[in-house]
């Protein structure tokens, strides 16, 4: 048989590849992304962050120590829910209407989620060829249409609403713990079965780039932990803060595990990995610390909005920078479709940029002008080291958001000599105030109102029965 010089070259080709090790094979595809969101977690309490040393977070330090802190890393809600919508789309939640939390499952309307006119993470990584996961938390909606599997996720086990029983899959009927749409009956400890999830859903999917989002809901209430988990905190006298601590350690060993899955894997330095908190810490609720920031969750003070947020992707992304320019969650999404390779449209109208070039080196500007909150009758706007901001000052439990925002009586600090908010500068930089008070008020006539509000006597269904949730 005469074999063409076609042929053997094809046949050369075939031998070549079988000889190369996986790792060479696996570098030609886009990388694998890998999101971890923590839930209520204090600015202060990483280790990384350099404040309070109780709690040690290893596994999430590592993400910072081989990649990049950001410590002026922002979200766009004080508060769960709008930061997931904003993580979601790469856009301000206030321009499609999700500017507050949909309520617990038996008070929600069915047309309040995160609206379906909105394209997801999920829908732009599943139309690049990626396997999609989500594990955890989602507080995005609880009708079907807002469900992850409509969403673009082709895999969740999670639960829908803001929070959970962390031991007992069976105690919220109306918003249980799903394996697709299927309920499950039991549970270990929420917080380990979603790093074991997540980790089974790599191992399934090496064969080609996945998305992995996991949102954790540690360290959310209710406060609960194991045995396990509380002996390591003998030593902490009060019970309330022992038992936070057991669950950021437990939320530290499930990152653990993932991480170990993707080393085990040959994964390593093909997977972008970011972390970072929805929101700042509710002292009050859950005793996490803001360290030197001024609020909490819930509040457009530093201590609301500015989070833990770390990026690594080895090889691509160097090592053990800590970079004090202000990004926000809204840039992961970008960022993440630009390491895949995926052309960003203009007509997506992301908020958002890819950080890739600011992370590399290429570009030593800021990645962005100024950003902006508006939360019911709260807002605020950064731009460079100046912050206008107008929050609510009554403690980690004011949770109010009725009203509607306006710049009368808003504050101004310069947030490089006066991290805490103390000195308002208003009245001896008016021309600074101005200028800031403008950016906003521009910004802020490209959003709309918001879709819903998140008191139960707002959205029409007070009084309404149903079996009693846990309160979110």
């Amino acid at each position: 048989m005469k074999i063409s010089a076609v042929s053997t070259g094809l046949l050369a080709l075939v031998l070549l590849t079988s000889l190369l090790p996986a790792r060479s094979l696996a570098a030609a595809r886009p990388p694998n992304i890998l999101i971890i969101v923590g839930d209520d977690l204090g600015y202060g309490e990483l280790g990384c962050q350099g404040f309070t040393q109780q709690i040690p977070t290893p596994n999430i330090d590592s993400i910072a120590a081989q990649g990049i802190r950001f410590t002026s890393g922002y979200v766009t809600g004080p508060y769960c829910s709008p930061t997931r919508a904003g993580l979601m789309t790469g856009r301000y939640q206030q321009r499609f209407g999700h500017e507050l939390n949909p309520g617990p499952a038996h008070l929600t309307p069915p047309t309040v989620g995160l609206p379906i006119t909105e394209k997801t993470m999920g829908d732009r990584f599943k139309a690049a060829g990626y396997a999609t996961g989500w594990f955890g938390k989602s507080h995005l909606g609880y009708a079907p249409q807002f469900h992850p599997l409509r969403r673009g996720f082709d895999e969740y086990f999670g639960f829908l609403g803001g929070m959970h029983d962390y031991l007992d899959a069976a105690s919220d009927l109306a918003n249980p713990i799903q394996r697709g749409t299927t309920p499950i009956a039991n549970i270990d400890y929420m917080t380990d079965a979603f790093g074991r999830e997540a980790a089974s859903f790599i191992e399934r999917h090496q064969s080609k780039p996945w998305l992995c989002y996991l949102a954790f809901n540690a360290v959310h209430a209710p406060l609960q932990a194991t045995a396990k988990y509380l002996e390591r905190f003998q030593h902490i006298a009060d019970p309330k803060r022992r038992t936070y601590a057991a669950m950021q350690s437990a939320m530290d060993d499930a990152v653990g595990v993932v991480l170990a899955k993707i080393r085990e894997s040959g994964l390593e330095e093909d997977t972008l990995i970011v972390f970072f908190s929805d929101n700042g810490g509710p002292t009050g609720g859950n005793t996490s610390s803001n360290g030197p920031l001024r609020g909490f969750k819930s509040q457009t003070w530093e201590g609301g909005i500015r989070v833990a947020y770390m990026m690594q992707w080895k090889g691509h992304i160097p090592a053990g920078q800590v970079d004090d320019r202000p990004v926000v969650q809204l840039d992961i999404l970008p960022t993440a479709l630009a390491a895949a390779g995926v052309a960003i449209k203009p007509e997506w109208k992301f908020d958002g940029v890819n950080l890739l070039p600011y992370l590399t080196g290429q570009n030593k500007q800021a990645p962005h002008d100024v950003l902006y909150w508006r939360f019911g009758p709260q807002l605020a706007l950064r731009q460079g080291d100046w912050k206008l901001v107008k929050a609510r000052s009554n403690g980690s439990g004011d949770y109010a958001r009725t009203g509607k925002a306006t710049v009368d009586g808003a504050q101004l600090y310069n947030l490089r000599k006066d991290l805490g908010e103390n000195n308002n500068l208003a009245a001896s930089h008016p021309q600074k105030l101005q200028e800031l008070i403008l950016a906003w008020e521009k910004l802020n006539a490209e959003m709309i109102d918001p879709l819903w509000r998140d008191g139960s006597a707002e959205r029409g269904t007070a009084g309404k029965s149903a079996a009693k949730p846990l309160t979110e």
